[in-house]
């Protein structure tokens, strides 16, 4: 298998604090840490495999939330740690996450991975208001016998 071939070995599994462990005991997890956190040519490497994946196509420009959630808003379903993204980058979700660890290094979603970390959270976080800030409720109309 081609696949097999490239020398990657599958990520180990990952805790995190948002796990809940049956019985209280965790299973046997190792960490996974981004080797490029520090690395600001990888963010500009990031953004260019987050627009050629087109992963802005489901989580919009400066991975804001488009059809898929935003991932600057600090809200995370699967965990919020490096390893996590890393994971659900590589192995997909449910619900509408492909599973990218098939035709990507790891090293390129390392690089996604610390894009979206480097994106500034927006002023108003779609995923956090559901009406526009400056909505105002609609006057009531009476009713007339």
């Amino acid at each position: 298998m081609a696949a097999c071939s490239r020398g990657d070995r599958l990520p180990p599994s990952v805790r995190y604090a948002d796990h809940v462990a049956a019985g209280g005991n965790q299973p046997p997890a190792g960490e996974l840490n981004n080797p490029f956190a520090k690395d600001s040519g990888a963010v500009s490497d990031g953004g260019r495999i987050f627009g050629t994946m087109n992963c802005d196509g489901c989580h919009g420009g400066g991975a804001t939330g488009w059809v898929g959630p935003s991932l600057v808003d600090g809200r995370w379903r699967y965990g919020g740690s490096d390893g996590a993204l890393f994971q659900s980058i590589f192995y997909g979700r449910p619900r509408g996450m492909p599973a990218y660890g098939g035709i990507m290094s790891a090293g390129a979603i390392w690089k996604v991975v610390t894009y979206i970390r480097a994106q500034p959270v927006p002023a108003v976080v779609p995923t956090q208001r559901f009406q526009p800030a400056t909505a105002e409720p609609k006057p009531r109309r009476e009713q007339t016998p």
